[in-house]
């Protein structure tokens, strides 16, 4: 298995099946790529399109809702590929996505991690913005080979808001991510966006601080 999609939802219902359906109709050949989605503990109507989708994924479900750090810790633990990658259940990729990125990992042992730019998208898809993901960096749309995750003590459990930007930090603290100029990945603008939460931004804020300044 070369790369593990892992999607992590909570009562993301409403935009889920669009991000498991994108995740599936990768280019790469079948039997190359797995799907992981792990769902932490959702209340809405998410197990409905999860029980649709039980024979072409891999499902986690978290004991208690525990967070997105913790949501995809469990993702990489089951993740069978080489190389991982993030898709959040309100977003989706695009079909050549996971090929790309790939191919820049297997034929380049320097390269630790790779990152696609990404189109901002409305509630309906609609092209906003072209972002460059090396000026406005999110967690999602970056593959990252999976033993060098486990080697910086995977995401720290304990943030329930900036866990990419502690991450990224502690990864590039001894590795590189690789920037292609490439709008692959489509992040969606919508009023559940958890960066729209400015007090948890805050507190979440002072935290990051506190870690990596002190």
């Amino acid at each position: 298995m070369l790369v593990s999609v892992i999607i992590t939802s909570y009562n993301y219902a409403r935009y889920l099946e669009r991000a498991i359906r994108s995740a599936l109709n990768q280019s790469m050949p079948a039997g190359t790529f797995e799907v992981i989605v792990v769902d932490d503990c959702s209340t809405d109507e998410s197990h409905f399109i999860l029980e649709n989708y039980k024979d072409e994924i891999r499902m986690v479900k978290m004991e208690k809702n525990s967070g997105l750090s913790a949501a995809r810790n469990a993702g990489i633990k089951k993740a069978k590929g080489q190389f991982v990658i993030f898709l959040d259940a309100d977003d989706y990729i695009q079909a050549d996505l996971t090929k790309v990125l790939s191919v820049f990992l297997t034929e380049n042992n320097r390269l630790d991690a790779v990152a696609v730019d990404y189109y901002l998208v409305n509630e309906y898809g609609d092209h906003i913005e072209w972002v460059n993901s090396s000026e406005k960096p999110i967690a999602c749309g970056i593959m990252f080979r999976k033993d060098l995750l486990f080697d910086i003590g995977l995401y720290d459990e304990t943030f329930r808001a900036r866990e990419e930007e502690d991450l990224r930090k502690r990864f590039l603290a001894k590795h590189n991510i690789f920037h292609i100029p490439l709008p692959l990945y489509r992040y969606r603008m919508h009023d559940s966006n958890l960066t729209k939460n400015t007090d948890e931004m805050e507190k979440h804020a002072q935290m990051l601080n506190e870690k990596h300044n002190s």
